[in-house]
């Protein structure tokens, strides 16, 4: 079945919201439309959607013109067996002592690591990104200081490798949220296929609302591999949320963006270790002190 993509973008979230709510109503119908604000700092936002007929060029000029945008981009996509590319193009990771794998590579599991598998299917936050290897990176240079979490939770936590990696470590049971009801249950099918079940608890929370994490706060170790925005907004809830002592690590965040997360922490009382630049993206390690 062929599959068509028409994107545009414009200026302003509130028109580029009316913009994508106008496209479900177009014939044929999208089976699937994406807004999104481009994290370049121009204010602008792409709107996009995916359809299995060509879509109707007319009614996408009218919407053009309606809402100030610039023409769509309508491209006819090849038909793919996404999960079988992207089993090809993702091989294993290494981020110092962690190893990240998907089924399809158990054989090149090396010995003295501590292997955490990723379905090829749930490929956000493998190790691939920039953000998940700079926060995994962290991880293991804290251990290698010696630094135990006793009371670890990782925010917005995605696939979950983050809080299996800690698990992987440390005795003690470690929290995972997620704002996402699905990312929730991608976290919970890899705590089961890492056979991690008694290790790390999932849950789903927006930031720290949620009556397990406010019980088991504080904690040592805070893992948020988000974006600025959301960022920003935990800064206060997390100087309260993170003990006295206590490592965040923060991912998610542009290189360009790093300065305005670590002053926001810093009026929250959380304090810039160390910064690792990979490619286009910056993780941090923060102490409180």
């Amino acid at each position: 079945m062929p599959t068509f993509t028409a994107l545009t973008t414009l200026t302003g979230k509130a028109a580029a919201q009316a913009l994508g709510e106008a496209m479900e109503h177009l014939t044929p119908e999208p089976t699937g439309v994406g807004v999104f604000e481009i994290e370049d700092g121009s204010g602008l936002w792409e709107v996009g959607g995916y359809f299995t007929e060509e879509p109707d060029k007319a009614g996408l000029a009218l919407l053009e013109a309606m809402f100030d945008a610039k023409p769509f981009s309508i491209s006819e996509l090849p038909e793919t067996d996404w999960v079988a590319e992207v089993k090809r193009e993702l091989a294993p990771v290494e981020a110092g002592r962690f190893f990240v794998y998907g089924s399809h590579d158990a054989d090149k599991v090396p010995e003295g690591v501590e292997p955490l598998l990723i379905e090829a299917a749930m490929a956000f936050g493998t190790g691939h990104h920039g953000t998940t290897l700079g926060c995994l990176r962290a991880l293991d240079h804290l251990i290698g200081q010696g630094f135990h979490a006793r009371n670890a939770v990782d925010i917005g936590c995605g696939t979950a490798v983050l809080a299996m990696a800690a698990a992987r470590i440390w005795p003690e049971p470690v929290l995972a949220s997620d704002i996402d009801e699905v990312a929730v249950d991608v976290a919970l099918a890899n705590v089961r296929a890492n056979g991690l079940e008694k290790r790390v608890r999932c849950v789903e929370a927006a930031g720290f609302d949620h009556p397990d994490l406010r019980a088991a706060a504080p904690f040592d170790l805070i893992f948020a591999n988000i974006l600025k925005g959301p960022l920003i907004a935990l800064a206060s809830d997390m100087g309260v949320s993170l003990a006295p002592g206590g490592r965040a690590i923060l991912s998610g965040i542009l290189n360009e963006q790093a300065d305005e997360v670590i002053e926001h922490y810093a009026r929250s009382g959380i304090n810039l270790v160390s910064r690792d630049e990979i490619g286009e993206w910056t993780t941090l390690l923060l102490e409180k002190p």
